[in-house]
């Protein structure tokens, strides 16, 4: 069940300004060791610290081949890839410098098999939030008064500053 709440696009140069858009809650982040215990749980056949040891592994590797200029392909997971952040761009060819032209790299991740965005649509469930806790305990998402407007809890999404007319929900990566 993933669990959302509503935001008013407070941009005033949006087409979106205005509207309300729903944001997930994120109620946790599991780290690898919490996913090795929850794979365990799920009797795969293997301890979560082994589950623990291979994926430390499968992560340590994708990155040394990511840094040798090759994607890798997760079936059902995602493709990871570098992507470059290109500082600004040269006049010609002779002009360009690393240095100067490029900020730095980007790691990339697309969806594939069954956690694409199709996929992952047929699967869903949304439910409004009715309440979250935030950093003081009085925050609520059903956009009431709060005495402390800054308290609402990590939805995990980007919350302003998106031109979007869609409020920030097109395109993918």
């Amino acid at each position: 069940m993933i669990k959302y709440v509503l935001k008013q696009n407070k941009c005033t140069g949006s087409a979106a300004f205005g509207k309300f858009y729903a944001y997930p809650v994120v109620e946790e982040t599991m780290d690898l060791e919490a996913l090795c215990h929850h794979m365990e749980e799920h009797n795969t056949g293997f301890s979560e610290a082994m589950c623990v040891g291979v994926l430390k592994a499968m992560v340590k590797c994708i990155k040394e081949q990511l840094l040798a200029g090759k994607n890798v392909k997760i079936d059902n997971l995602a493709i990871f890839s570098v992507g470059i952040r290109n500082r600004t761009g040269a006049a010609s060819e002779e002009e360009f410098s690393v240095a100067s032209n490029i900020s730095g790299v980007k790691l990339r991740a697309r969806a594939t098999g069954s956690l694409s965005n199709s996929n992952l649509n047929l699967d869903a469930t949304l439910k409004k939030a009715t309440s979250i806790v935030g950093g003081n305990g009085n925050s609520n998402a059903n956009g009431n008064a709060n005495a402390n407007p800054n308290a609402n809890a990590n939805t995990g999404g980007n919350t302003g500053g998106n031109n979007d007319d869609d409020g920030g929900f097109g395109g993918g990566f």
